[in-house]
């Protein structure tokens, strides 16, 4: 198991790998205040990882090939060691789009990035992430596996994960991405080392629940227990970055730990507001059939926020979770300006009257690429 704080009564629920945060949305990614601070937050609260991989930084993904500024890498020499000092294992996902192509040409440049993450990052966990991009080849899975497989002899990471690009039964991955390669799931259940995790989204791509059956049917098909990639309380999306999700996590009994190799959790484009669901995750696993949400979310507001404005979120949260942005009447959006503006100076409120005012709308490029 990875390196964690976490108490004994709590590993016993969790997962093999136990609970992480994978920064790995699409938009405006966290600041490096933030991460520094979540390096120091998450371990405190039944965490025990974190992976960095936003969707725009473009020499993880778009143009992973190129090296990051002097500056960059800074900051993530400074994140590794602020996890490190707080017992938390730091990882980086990569995402080598296009390297399929002309492998053989590509390949000489991948492993000399991988190298030079080897020796300025040294990361506890490497992902490999194949996510979101559209499926071109019948052979995608084999060429996949061969990426993956050259990656990881190259990569000292003590953790693998690999994400498929079809991480979730879930319809919409073929509609926006292309048809599933035929036997893709079988290939990557046959070929793919036993060193690697699996990354798997549940049976959507944002899933409310994880039944039993679907996770046995994963097991089954893929050869081994997934590492489950929460996409709750993201919100990129289309639809999903009209809403906050603010409420406590439902849904996760200490049961699924049976079934998983690892839960790593996409959190929202508001790193201050995550806090809230977050913080209730762990406690879920903890304390089963006791565990109730609406008090452990009204506690931990009350303790990141302060009674007033927890008292006012709380008032609110239908509009943040169900009504959302552009359901919202002009009378309705003014009340909650007006109601918020006077705690603006909290770092949390600021993400929330940004939201209002349309400084987090959709990104085109969630989903396409």
């Amino acid at each position: 198991m990875l390196s964690s704080p976490l108490p004994s009564s709590l590993v016993a629920s969790l997962p093999p790998a136990g609970l992480g945060v994978i920064e790995g949305f699409f938009g405006q990614s966290w600041s490096w205040l933030a991460r520094n601070h979540y390096a120091q937050w998450l371990p405190a609260h039944g965490y025990g990882f974190y992976i960095y991989a936003p969707k725009d930084d473009a020499c993880l993904r778009r143009t992973w090939w190129l090296s990051w500024s002097d500056e960059q890498w800074q900051h993530l020499v400074d994140l590794r060691k602020c996890c490190r000092q707080n017992g938390l294992a730091f990882g980086i996902g990569l995402t080598p789009l296009g390297a399929h192509h002309n492998y053989r040409q590509h390949r000489p440049r991948l492993l000399a990035r991988i190298d030079e993450i080897n020796r300025r990052l040294q990361p506890d966990i490497l992902a490999v992430l194949f996510d979101d991009m559209p499926s071109d080849t019948p052979q995608l899975a084999s060429l996949q596996l061969e990426i993956a497989h050259d990656i990881a002899a190259h990569s000292q990471a003590k953790r693998h994960i690999f994400c498929p690009s079809f991480y979730s039964t879930d319809p919409v991955l073929e509609r926006v991405f292309g048809a599933m390669p035929t036997d893709y799931w079988q290939t990557l259940a046959c070929g793919l080392d036993s060193r690697f995790d699996l990354f798997w989204t549940g049976p959507k791509v944002c899933s409310d629940s994880y039944p039993e059956d679907h996770l046995r049917w994963v097991i089954d098909t893929l050869g081994r227990k997934p590492f489950l990639w929460d996409n709750y309380p993201v919100n990129d999306g289309k639809k999903a970055s009209d809403y906050l999700y603010l409420r406590a996590f439902q849904h996760r009994p200490p049961s699924l730990g049976s079934y998983l190799a690892g839960h790593a959790v996409n959190p929202m484009k508001q790193p201050g507001l995550s806090r809230l669901p977050l913080a209730s995750l762990p406690l879920s696993y903890a304390l089963g059939e006791h565990y109730d949400a609406d008090a452990i979310w009204l506690e931990q507001a009350q303790r990141d926020l302060g009674p007033t404005i927890a008292n006012l979120l709380a008032t609110d949260l239908t509009w943040f979770c169900e009504t959302g942005l552009a359901q919202l009447s002009t009378q309705q959006h003014q009340i909650l300006l007006e109601r918020y503006q006077p705690y603006a100076d909290n770092a949390s409120v600021a993400e929330l009257l940004g939201w209002l005012n349309g400084n987090d709308r959709f990104d085109p490029a969630c989903l396409t690429g």
